[in-house]
């Protein structure tokens, strides 16, 4: 596996794990612990990178060019990871908080 294609997962996995735990400081009554934010994020966060690039055709970056002109950082670098990692690690750090305050009551 080379740079070029871990990277994008990394930088999925990072987004993910950062929303994980904005949804996770924003809902207080869902009472996680910091495992299942960062699981969750992680796991939502490639996940919706790859729902959204799916949605947007795989991006309107073109990753050579984007790659030529930032050293290698330009394709990992886009508003499919980015976005989509903080998004999907949001959404389903979020559906985990809910079904967890659920199963308390």
């Amino acid at each position: 596996m080379d740079m070029n294609t871990l990277l994008p997962i990394i930088i999925q996995v990072i987004t993910g794990v950062i929303g994980g735990q904005a949804v996770g400081a924003a809902i207080k009554t869902a009472a996680m612990g910091q495992l299942p934010k960062i699981l969750g994020g992680a796991v939502g966060g490639v996940g919706g990178a790859a729902i959204l690039g799916s949605l947007l055709g795989g991006g309107t970056v073109d990753p050579a060019a984007a790659a030529a002109a930032t050293g290698g950082l330009g394709s990992a670098l886009n508003l499919q990871n980015i976005i989509g990692g903080a998004g999907g690690g949001a959404i389903l750090t979020g559906i985990i908080g809910a079904v967890m305050n659920a199963m308390k009551k």
